[in-house]
């Protein structure tokens, strides 16, 4: 009998296999939600494994012996509660319906809807790689219920304790098939996994590719990316557009397009006004009916949408779902790549006047430091690289539109934390920044006061110093004046540096800490003031209270 369950148990393990072979049960798997139409359907064929397990049951003295319980339990582990609960009440009440009198018919109904409640809960509450095991334990529990509920509803009860002797040990050591056959359907579930990294490499492996095209964008550029794109992943076709016209075509098809004037579709460019993704898996392109199946991304800069990426198959049914998820990843390196290209097209498009000027203010090591920073995180992280976009851009804008007038001390706090936000990209944990700032202040200040000052804190005192570093930004009212310092705990600035400093001397390259000492000087009779910690360095100075106005 032991053997017999084990047959039938294997039966129902080569049909399962014979269904994982199958694309839509596969999807089924690799999905993390279902529909409820999804869950019907799952539903009906552990029924109808458990039925047939039923009627393939071996009589013994008015029992079954069957792998219903296997069914009940390996459908709800597998798909959760909804499955197993509406699994067992069907199982439990076919087994009763087709033997009413029996001496093991609510004995079964009731073990079986049991078994549903029980492979619900060891779904939602066991992680899973210990299912498999504690489905086996499950099982030999529930198919214990049976046997003890068969010996107290069976009269006489000797007929019950009779009937258990004989179906008890292989009904119970049948629970092993449990472990089984969720071990084989949650393989195929964790091919979703492997496919996940596959494309999540595919993706980084384009990225590297078009890295270098996107220093420089022009058609010839854009091009070369598509058709990198397309080759890699074995596309038909691809394209890549902004908001009005298609800016390069690759593939079939492109004998079509006057790249570069062409107005892009209806359909892009509701794809852009929605900023959703569009797929047709079984339409023909209107300009190229050997166009079977394609996907438009859109792509973003800033959170708004400025083109899309367009991929082509001429075969229906190619957009799968995990080339859906490696065509977003890969848009949202494009978009970022796209960001970063801007700004250096925009820093290479400023004349050599405005770069002195911007150098004068600004360490140009920074502007390459902060590049690096931003291309290091497209391939980790893209909203990181984004978000430093956003703050690089305010920074520079800041800069450039710097003049005499004086501004809001809020506003370059504002310009401080940007700075700050790309350089703790750099140096990570390393860097803390604290900000000591009376909110109730409101005053003006010529700018780049303070940023030079947070500047030195960090590349002369954090950066050379090993284990990590705080920086105190500090703006206090301090005797009628306000108090404005920054605190690093850092190497320590050197007694000859802060003498030069005194005697207006240019103290090696700090000269950013000269200029503010200049500056602080002229505006309000005092320059800075410096002190060695242990470890680190304080600068502070003073703004008069007759300076604590806002500026009209």
């Amino acid at each position: 009998m032991l053997l017999a369950v084990y047959e039938r148990a294997a039966l129902m393990l080569i049909c399962l296999f014979l269904l994982t072979r199958t694309r839509q049960f596969r999807q089924l798997l690799q999905k993390e939600q279902h529909t409820g139409q999804e869950l019907l359907a799952v539903t009906a064929i552990f029924s109808l494994f458990a039925i047939f397990s039923t009627y393939s049951g071996i009589h013994v003295e008015g029992s079954l012996v069957n792998v219903r319980i296997i069914a009940v339990m390996s459908g709800g582990i597998l798909f959760g509660p909804w499955v197993g609960i509406t699994t067992g009440i069907i199982a439990g009440v076919h087994r009763y319906l087709i033997d009413i009198n029996g001496p093991t018919s609510v004995p079964c109904l009731i073990s079986s809807v049991v078994a549903g409640f029980v492979s619900g809960y060891i779904k939602l509450k066991i992680i899973k790689e210990h299912r498999w095991g504690i489905g086996i334990i499950g099982g030999m529990l529930c198919e214990c219920l049976t046997m003890l509920l068969v010996v107290l509803w069976a009269q006489p009860m000797s007929l019950g304790l009779d009937i258990v002797s004989k179906i008890a040990m292989p009904m119970i050591l049948g629970g092993v098939s449990i472990g089984m056959i969720v071990l084989l359907v949650q393989g195929v579930e964790d091919e979703r996994e492997v496919i996940a990294a596959r494309q999540a490499k595919l993706a980084l492996d384009i990225a590297n590719k078009t890295l270098p095209y996107f220093r420089h964008i022009n058609s010839e550029s854009l091009n070369t990316i598509c058709d990198i794109i397309r080759t890699d992943i074995k596309a038909d076709a691809v394209a890549i557009t902004n908001e009005h016209n298609i800016l390069a075509y690759v593939g079939v098809g492109a004998e079509f397009y006057n790249i570069g004037h062409e107005i892009i579709s209806d359909m892009t460019k509701e794809s852009i006004q929605s900023g959703k993704i569009t797929i047709k898996n079984n339409d023909e392109a209107e300009r190229t009916p050997q166009i079977h199946s394609l996907i438009i991304i859109p792509l973003w800069e800033k959170g708004v949408v400025t083109g899309t990426l367009k991929i082509y198959y001429r075969h229906a049914h190619q957009i799968t779902n995990s080339l859906k998820v490696m065509a977003i990843g890969l848009s949202q390196i494009i978009s970022t790549q796209i960001e970063v290209s801007r700004i250096e097209q925009l820093r290479e498009m400023a004349d050599q006047a405005e770069l002195r000027a911007l150098q004068s203010k600004i360490n140009p090591h920074f502007l390459f430091n902060a590049l690096n920073a931003i291309s290091s995180s497209i391939r980790i992280n893209p909203d990181t690289a984004r978000q430093l976009i956003i703050n690089l851009s305010r920074y520079l804008r800041y800069n450039l539109e710097l003049n005499d007038a004086q501004i809001d001390i809020k506003k370059e706090l504002y310009q401080i934390q940007d700075y700050v936000a790309i350089e703790q990209a750099r140096f990570g944990s390393k860097l803390s920044i604290i900000y000591d700032i009376d909110e109730e202040l409101s005053f003006s200040i010529p700018s780049l006061l303070i940023q030079p000052l947070v500047e030195n804190a960090i590349v002369h005192g954090i950066q050379p110093c090993r284990g990590k570093g705080v920086v105190v930004i500090s703006v206090r009212e301090d005797g009628g004046r306000i108090r404005i310092s920054v605190k690093d705990t850092g190497n320590g600035i050197s007694q000859e540096v802060i003498e030069q400093v005194k005697r207006n001397e240019l103290p090696g390259k700090k000269i950013g800490l000269l200029n503010v000492h200049h500056r602080v000087s002229l505006l309000y009779g005092e320059g800075l003031h410096i002190r060695r910690l242990e470890p680190g360095t304080e600068i502070w100075f003073y703004i008069p209270h007759k300076s604590n106005k806002l500026a009209a």
